[in-house]
């Protein structure tokens, strides 16, 4: 499934499912189809292009017309709302191609700005950087520009940036707060935004936040205040799910939630919005409302929730799309669910022509038409289960194959585990919804009721975060594809292939049970992989991405972990697919993210005996997290002394580095701390060397001269920062390389080449995946590639 909040979309509107057997009106259909294409075509050409493509369009129209006796009045509102599409977005579009914020974006000038906060801030983490080692925490914001001067002009604009800040107060600013800063603009290279601004000082605010901000706050505190009495590892989900506040949410909890689908939870979807106005409507109906009143009771009451959350394009998208889709059910029969989604794409695209372009809208659209059009038939093939069973199983099944193709060429991941997530979350996602908003509510007269609701809350939210967490960590979760267009043409075959079977699968109670059972205990324990782990395995580089993760045999079950990479759920894998419940020994190198995120996925199910970290602890939230994460691990830590020499069971260890400090202005102080390891197992000697430079490099050489190892892990990625010798004389027969996805030049190819030229074997995660060292039956060095 997609990452970050791109999923917030893929089950919006569940409750727009049409009655068995009844007809859907596909009429507005095609309208809707052309507004939006015209929006697209309005937003990414220019406007005489694309008025170029509408009178072809036109011209196509009319000749359909001609033969047809009956349908031209819809092929010509079709061609009009093509049009009316392409106006739209070429006029929303010249807002941030056009201006004087354009053309100082393009001189990349130093600017002073006046503008108006648009959305909340969202802080980042180890993002962005370069070779020397991750950035630290940033803060994004988008931003509304009034006024602007650079270049000796002040210019009066309306215009959209995107706001790039390391100050700590920028994530504490409120929609519609008036700023004032400076920076530096550069440009934004296509999207709603017309530049970046990069600023390093603190905003000066010059007005209070805008009134709905205002009027929210106090709620949305008195959540968080009140979720303080749920246990902390589920309790960031209450308000996730309520108001979209992500910020309690763990980072490991948020990736457990994108591998298993359930991202949507905790982004105001339409789901969200539909169970607030079902309880609305509930409501009003006990205390006797009935007639006209009770649509005017549900439009005052998704007002207030959307003001709540923040009136943002994706959460007015939420609203719409839930509200038109639940009336339509409610109010004209479900067979109108079709036109009510097509009616919310005409409105929500005229409204925010952008939408046209999220990924969430598309799988918002996809989703909905997909419960729409299957479910019905779908239900009726599971008539030997009950009703709502039978629905349970068929809404996220019918979402999840009709957003495929889509998720596919986007991310090029296919989650297995989404369906029975969502199946087993579905029926406590309302209790939560509801117990969480009521806290809210009551939150700033009645605290400790705030707080009750939101302990009884945290229970469905415990159980959804449990189901995240158990199926998150199961190997065959999810399965990378090709993406682009391959992926969208695997998609799309994937997506017809189960139209075409499913229905035959469900309506034989044995067949369905057996799939089942083969998806969940097969394809989510992964698919095997003959000869993994191998027999007597030495040493295993963990393909973990971007990053370093290095397992060494102690003995059965149990092994010493040098760093763990950038994700801890690729690290729980690999230590699962090795059998691994016991680390004596866990090394963290140094505190860059890339080694030492992954540290919850060691701790997960195991027991860790100490820890040995950097001496030299940089003031970055990756230490910080690791500090947190091991203090309540109740591991021991320990920084390391030059010459210790340790045994852990089949592992002996001894600390080589780092001997001092090394200040340099062009190297990293941190990658030059690194722990630095020489370790032998059965008599194999591998030398560890985190991501040292090289000044630390030749320090290291200098002070051991006759430096050999059978085994080189190469430093720093095999970053093009590399002291020959290092690579050359300490005689290894073969060379790791942890590397992955990035933008860095890692591994350098010189490097991979002298490495070559010298003898060396070179392995590589991202190309070779996980790798085991072992021994052959002549005792020399082999690897085996693995999948974890």
């Amino acid at each position: 499934m997609p990452r970050g909040r791109a999923n917030s979309g893929s089950r919006d509107s569940l409750l727009a499912r049409p009655l068995t057997g009844e007809q859907v009106d596909m009429r507005l259909v095609p309208i809707a189809a052309a507004l939006w294409a015209g929006t697209i075509l309005g937003l990414q050409l220019q406007i005489t292009h694309a008025l170029l493509v509408c009178a072809a369009g036109a011209a196509v129209g009319m000749v359909i017309c001609v033969p047809l006796a009956r349908g031209r009045s819809v092929v010509a509102l079709a061609v009009l709302c093509l049009a009316v599409g392409v106006l739209a977005g070429g006029s929303r579009a010249a807002q941030v191609r056009d201006g004087p914020v354009v053309e100082l974006a393009e001189q990349e000038a130093q600017i002073r700005l006046d503008g108006v906060v648009a959305a909340d801030p969202e802080l980042r983490q180890g993002e962005g950087g370069d070779e020397r080692g991750p950035a630290s925490e940033y803060v994004l914001v988008r931003f509304r520009v009034d006024t602007i001067s650079g270049r000796g002009d002040t210019h009066q604009v309306r215009t959209p940036v995107l706001v790039v800040a390391s100050g700590s107060s920028w994530n504490d600013l409120l929609p519609g707060q008036r700023v004032r800063t400076s920076g530096r603009l550069s440009p934004a290279d296509g999207g709603d935004v017309a530049a970046f601004v990069r600023v390093t000082d603190e905003p000066e605010l010059v007005g209070e936040p805008g009134t709905v901000a205002r009027a929210g706050e106090p709620l949305r505190a008195g959540l968080r205040e009140a979720v303080t009495a749920v246990p902390e590892g589920h309790r960031g989900l209450i308000p996730g799910m309520v108001v979209g506040d992500e910020s309690m949410m763990s980072d490991e909890l948020r990736e457990e939630m994108r591998v298993t689908g359930l991202t949507h939870l905790t982004a105001v979807s339409g789901t969200h919005v539909g169970i607030v106005l079902l309880a609305i409507l509930g409501v009003a109906r006990l205390i006797g409302v009935r007639g006209y009143a009770l649509p005017v009771i549900a439009v005052i009451g998704v007002a207030g929730f959307v003001l709540l959350v923040r009136p943002e394009p994706s959460v007015l998208r939420a609203a719409v799309m839930g509200t038109v889709a639940v009336l339509g059910v409610l109010v004209a029969g479900r067979r109108r669910a079709l036109p009510a989604l097509a009616t919310a794409v005409i409105v929500l695209v005229l409204v925010e022509p952008w939408l046209a372009l999220s990924l969430g809208f598309v799988l918002s659209v996809s989703a909905t038409a997909g419960i729409v059009v299957l479910v019905p038939s779908w239900q009726d093939a599971m008539g030997w289960l009950p009703r709502p069973v039978a629905l349970a199983v068929a809404v996220p099944l019918a979402a999840q194959v009709a957003c495929t193709p889509v998720l596919l060429a986007s991310f090029g991941q296919f989650s297995v585990a989404s369906v029975p997530a969502n199946m087993l979350v579905g029926p406590v996602v309302a209790l939560a919804m509801v117990l969480g908003l009521a806290a809210t509510v009551v939150s700033p007269l009645l605290p400790p009721v705030a707080a009750a609701l939101a302990w009884t809350a945290g229970l469905p939210a415990w159980w959804i975060a449990s189901v995240a967490a158990w199926f998150a960590h199961q190997p065959g979760a999810e399965f990378e594809w090709p993406d682009g267009r391959g992926g969208a043409v695997i998609g799309v075959a994937l997506s017809l292939g189960a139209i075409a079977v499913l229905p035959l699968l469900l309506r034989r109670p044995v067949v369905s049970f057996v799939t089942a059972t083969v998806l969940v205990f097969v394809l989510l324990r992964a698919m095997p992989t003959p000869g993994w782990p191998p027999r007597d395995w030495l040493m295993v580089i963990c393909d973990v991405g971007q990053g370093d993760a290095v397992v060494l045999h102690a003995g059965p079950g149990s092994a010493v972990v040098v760093d763990t990479g950038p994700d801890p759920l690729m690290a729980r894998r690999c230590l699962d697919s090795l059998g691994i419940d016991h680390v004596p020994l866990l090394v963290l190198s140094h505190f860059h993210a890339d080694h030492v995120d992954g540290v919850p996925g060691v701790l997960a199910g195991r027991r860790v005996g100490h820890a040995m970290v950097s001496p030299l602890e940089e003031p970055g939230p990756s230490a910080r997290r690791v500090t947190s994460w091991l203090g309540e691990a109740q591991v021991p830590v320990e920084a390391p002394r030059v010459g210790e020499r340790r045994a852990v069971g089949a592992v002996t260890v001894e600390v080589l580095w780092p001997r001092r400090r090394i200040a340099s202005s062009s190297e990293s102080d941190a990658n030059n701390a690194s722990v630095v390891l020489m370790a032998e197992v059965d008599g194999v000697e591998i030398l560890l060397t985190g991501d040292i430079e090289p000044a630390a490099q030749r320090a290291l050489l200098n002070a051991e001269p006759e430096l050999n190892a059978d085994v080189l892990k190469v430093a720093h990625h095999g970053s093009r920062h590399q002291d020959e010798r290092m690579l050359t004389d300490i005689g290894a027969e073969l060379a790791l390389v942890g590397v992955g996805e990035n933008t860095h030049g890692h591994p350098d190819e010189e490097v991979l080449e002298l490495l070559t030229r010298n003898g060396t074997d070179v392995r590589r995660t991202d190309e070779d995946g996980t790798v085991a060292v072992i021994r052959t039956a002549d005792r020399t060095l082999a690897t085996v590639a693995g999948v974890p």
